[in-house]
């Protein structure tokens, strides 16, 4: 027998047949997700949700057609972000990504409305999370009503999400499994649903006693299980809700294993380690896990995208000094890398280019140049060491709360994989051998494992 996962990430989609017994991966396979939608504001980042159920759907049916004995079908994904969908279980709107940034926009008296939150609620959120876009939703239709003689309507899309039409919210990786399945009401696990906002982690429920009184705020929260229950079957195969995708890379990576850290980086960067106990610190949060434990877990907003930021700098000089070029760079970088690790006088670069989750308004800086290391090779491997030490930074503070130490470091993420200095820059800095996660479709395998867990 075996079992599929399926991983719908921001830049891929990815799906893996494992053999259910052994646990092995028989085939992995991995496509572009290539569905961000192009709009007029600069902190918006939407995707077309239609177009990536229709990818994952078909990545799914390639698997199935070699594999005529799958027992379980698993999914996970990107967490935070929101789509709405109607009494039939239609998607009315675009997936809201964990990207987006309207939530940390200044309102009428300059506060952004994360600020906003966590001042009159006491909740601490950030911006992308999928019930501070809904929040913000609500209040932007309310005015579009206001102004709605002066601009002759309200907003199509909002007043279809708010007004009326949306019956639930729920992730991407959730809505997929109600089209599996024909559920026209999404249900979460609590991993994705604590990814939301406004979530109790430790008791697993919305925190109704917090959540706003305007509009249909609560009105359209979705259904929570603290089980990775079966939402129905896909092609007479059964299907269980969809877990979150640092959970699901966890359990990929380093399964029940306490005292492991894992590391991943890929368009975000994250550190995680496993807890019995829910707690907090500083940027850091105690995602519900499996079995009544907790992951903790930290991360950063830029995370690998910082290496893809600098690969397009220097691609942009390369296009202006010697005409039209495309080519990727990132194979001199990597060259650039050794010789800049290989030295002793190093810039420092803090890749905190899109903020933080407790400072949003952070950004990224460069320091410590002199007329030797103010070079191309220092500066790839300062990006790279800030990179690393962001979520160092962020171990700190799990280590500050808990006294929990690093025993093994385990690595996931593209970013890891494919950057040997960085695997370095890692081990160096954490004082502890780093090792690459078994298989490269870490949440996908998760999600497989996941669905024939007992």
């Amino acid at each position: 027998m075996k079992a599929i996962g399926i991983d719908i990430g921001t830049t891929t989609i990815s799906g893996v047949i494992i053999d259910a017994l052994s646990r092995e991966v028989l085939l992995a396979r991995t496509i572009e997700n290539g569905s961000f939608i192009k709009t007029g504001h600069v902190w918006e980042r939407i995707q077309n949700a239609g177009l990536i159920v229709e990818k994952a759907k078909g990545l799914l049916d390639e698997l199935l057609a070699g594999c005529d004995d799958a027992a379980s079908v698993g999914l996970t994904g990107q967490m935070h972000g929101i789509l709405y969908v109607d009494e039939k279980g239609k998607c009315i709107s675009p997936l809201y990504t964990w990207q987006d940034g309207r939530g940390n926009l200044p309102g009428p008296d300059g506060k952004s409305l994360v600020e906003e939150i966590y001042e009159k609620y006491q909740v601490k959120t950030a911006s992308g999370y999928g019930l501070v876009t809904h929040l913000y939703h609500i209040r932007k239709y309310r005015e579009d009503i206001l102004r709605k003689k002066q601009q002759g309507g309200v907003s199509a899309l909002v007043q279809e999400c708010i007004a009326g039409e949306a019956v639930a919210l729920c992730t991407i990786a959730d809505y997929f499994g109600m089209t599996l399945t024909g559920r026209r009401k999404p249900l979460l696990h609590t991993s994705m649903a604590d990814s939301l906002g406004f979530f109790d982690g430790e008791k697993g429920t919305f925190r109704k006693d917090m959540i706003p009184a305007e509009g249909r705020f609560a009105e359209i929260l979705p259904e929570v299980t603290d089980r990775l229950a079966v939402l129905g079957e896909y092609r007479g195969i059964p299907v269980t809700a969809a877990l979150g995708d640092s959970q699901a890379s966890f359990l990929g990576s380093v399964g029940m294993e306490e005292g492991a850290f894992l590391v991943n980086m890929g368009t975000g960067g994250q550190i995680s380690a496993l807890s019995d106990s829910y707690c907090k610190a500083p940027g850091i949060e105690a995602r519900p896990y499996l079995n009544g434990k907790y992951l903790l877990t930290g991360a950063s907003l830029c995370g690998g995208r910082a290496y893809a930021i600098l690969e397009s700098f220097f691609r942009r000089y390369l296009s202006v000094a010697c005409g039209e070029r495309k080519e990727e760079q990132y194979g001199v970088m990597e060259k650039l890398a050794e010789k800049g690790f290989a030295g002793k006088n190093r810039m420092k670069v803090v890749t905190a280019f899109r903020g933080t989750r407790v400072n949003p308004g952070l950004r990224g800086s460069i320091s410590g140049i002199d007329e030797d290391n103010f070079t191309p090779e220092a500066m790839v491997c300062g990006v790279l060491e800030g990179m690393a030490q962001e979520l160092f930074e962020l171990y700190g503070q799990i280590h500050a709360v808990t006294g929990l130490e690093v025993k093994r470091l385990v690595a996931s993420g593209n970013g890891l994989r494919k950057n040997r200095i960085l695997r370095e820059i890692f081990s160096r800095m954490f004082e502890v051998e780093l090792t690459l996660a078994r298989y490269e479709e870490e949440a996908a395998y998760g999600a497989a494992v996941g669905s024939i867990l007992p």
